[in-house]
């Protein structure tokens, strides 16, 4: 029998995987005149992106320069050195910062991928090289009626961020709609928003108007459509196969039970998003105690990292930091029984009147830090309080006005998310301390000196308010210090957070094409990797936002072009122009 016999089917390039890195990847390679085949084992495209805010940090892009926020790629790098603290002997990082532009404007000009400058974004660290706007790039808003049927296969977001039951708002819309009533423009544009989603839910399980991250999944898989890739739904990868030493293909099961032998003439490329529900490498690679609830998409099972070991791939965990990009989340209670969990991002922590301490009721972090740097925060407190989760603490009168996670600005009776379990709620701050378990001497003593501190407008512990982060996500009307405020006035309120990842970070090592390498670091012939399989160029540290999004299409860019015979050459940047 001949080695051709043993196929059942054959394409140029296998893409494992239906996130953001293996969309891209897939979607450039058939622009590229190769005949591409994406993998995915759910029903849905999108993965973890899909739930995600969409933003993708390019800095050089052409897109804010056209706005009038000027960057520059040397600033970048400065940035990147600084927060990384690590030479780049690679070239990997200058890679990513060469060609992040590329990438984007060539998905612009090809395909319906387009994004819009975000504008004022500052990155989430105060040091040389960083910026306050240009480098945040938004997917644009997304007709999902464009799609038709296969709007369906678009992963939704979690349930709570859906208004409604299954209405998506942007990060503009929702003052809008928190104030329908207090203008006649605010209350038009509010009902624009319900009719047009009440219209949706004759034809759809919900709303079609999306934004963010599900806009750029949607964005994604419509340009597949239109290039006419084909996807295997409900398919798994059993098995890599070599022939002379190079990948040649896999071993598919497809959700019928069927087992198909797929050659891949250009090669396979991982992208399965990561390890994020897999136990066993979670406790390998993040810090003890392994955080157990995760943002990811559950379906990110450590699948592609697994595979690329097994083809002699490598890890390096102590240089790639602690395995994971955090978030601070508090645990919800949906509809029908289960339990959620709800990033707690940019929208509260930073806000005037809000700390958070742990459990010896003690501040421990600057609470408008990014997320990341916010549950960094958490296990170095850790170190010395040996319990979580930590809480924050505010007055009732801060969640009717800013809201607190899932319980939303306006709110003015807090008993159902009480009864829900979701937060607590007392008449005096000794009360409250009792009620979570924590110190009341501590507890009345902290906020005695944060009071203090926020009447003079200076956090003199952990400065909140000091940084661009900071003021740009506090209130600015609160001044001195946006961040500021006395908390003094009860009813006073707690709500639980745990350290959660929003992505992982360790993965298999490659060059600036994505070619996984060997322990000799060699490229392994016919395999590759991208997003969140691949290790992260951040080697654990989170610049700003965008930390992953913007690595996975840049990297899915750079991958297709060296599996067409096109390389992106990393002296120029130049490679695969239109």
């Amino acid at each position: 029998m001949s080695e051709q016999e043993h196929w059942d089917r054959e394409t140029d390039l296998l893409v494992i995987g239906g996130g953001a890195a293996g969309m891209a990847t897939a979607l450039v390679a058939a622009l590229e005149g190769l005949r591409p085949l994406l993998v995915e084992k759910t029903d849905q495209v999108g993965g973890t992106m899909s739930t995600s805010a969409g933003t993708v940090w390019i800095p050089g892009n052409r897109q804010s320069r056209d706005a009038g926020y000027g960057d520059t790629e040397a600033a970048a790098a400065a940035y990147m050195d600084a927060l990384i603290g690590a030479p780049d002997h690679t070239g990997i990082r200058a890679a990513y910062l060469r060609t992040g532009p590329q990438a984007i404007d060539y998905l612009r000009q090809r395909s319906e991928v387009r994004f819009v400058p975000s504008g004022k974004h500052p990155d989430y660290r105060d040091m040389p090289g960083a910026a306050v706007s240009g480098r945040a790039l938004a997917p644009e808003m997304f007709d999902g009626r464009r799609l038709g049927r296969d709007f369906e296969r678009i992963r939704p977001p979690i349930p709570e961020f859906l208004v409604l039951g299954g209405m998506m708002a942007g990060k503009d819309d929702i003052p809008r709609l928190i104030n329908r009533f207090q203008s006649v423009g605010n209350f038009v544009y509010a009902g624009r928003l319900f009719l047009r989603y009440l219209t949706d839910r004759l034809r759809y399980s919900r709303g079609t108007r999306v934004v963010m991250g599900n806009a750029l999944a949607a964005r994604l898989f419509y340009s597949l459509r239109q290039q006419n890739v084909p996807v295997l739904f409900e398919t798994t990868v059993q098995s890599l196969v070599r022939r002379g030493g190079a990948v040649a293909g896999a071993v598919l099961r497809t959700g019928d039970g069927q087992t198909l032998r797929v050659r891949a003439t250009r090669g396979v490329v991982i992208a399965t998003g990561g390890y994020g529900h897999n136990a066993g490498l979670r406790a390998r690679f993040m810090p003890r105690p392994t955080p157990e609830l995760s943002v990811a998409c559950t379906s990110n099972t450590g699948d592609g990292i697994e595979l690329g070991l097994a083809e002699g791939g490598t890890v390096a965990p102590d240089t790639q930091g602690p395995g994971a990009f955090w978030t601070p989340v508090s645990v919800t209670r949906r509809a029908d029984g289960s339990r959620g969990v709800f990033p707690h991002l940019s929208l509260d922590r930073a806000k005037p009147g809000l700390i958070a301490v742990n459990s010896a009721g003690r501040r421990f972090v600057n609470e408008a830090h990014s997320y990341h740097d916010f549950v960094e925060g958490m296990y170095a407190s850790h170190r010395e309080v040996p319990t979580m989760p930590a809480h924050l603490i505010c007055e009732a009168g801060f969640v009717r006005r800013y809201g607190l996670g899932h319980v939303y600005p306006g709110t003015t009776d807090l008993g159902p998310a009480e009864r829900a379990g979701y937060l607590v709620t007392a008449p005096t701050l000794a009360r409250l301390a009792e009620r979570i378990q924590v110190p009341v001497e501590a507890l009345q003593a902290t906020v005695a000196r944060y009071n203090d501190m926020a009447r003079q407008g200076r956090d003199l512990d952990f400065g909140k308010g000091d940084t661009e982060l900071n003021r740009f996500n506090g209130d600015p009307t609160q001044q001195p210090n946006p961040c500021l405020r006395p908390i003094e006035q009860g009813p006073f309120v707690a709500l639980a957070v745990w350290p959660a990842e929003i992505a992982t970070s360790t993965g298999l090592q490659t060059n600036a094409d994505g070619q996984v390498l060997a322990t000799d670091g060699t490229p392994i012939a016919g395999l590759y990797a991208a997003g969140n399989d691949m290790a992260s160029i951040m080697m654990g540290t989170y610049p700003g936002p965008g930390t992953t999004l913007g690595p996975a299409l840049t990297f899915g860019y750079r991958v297709a072009m060296h599996a067409a015979g096109r390389p992106v050459d990393a002296a120029t940047g130049n490679g695969g122009q239109p």
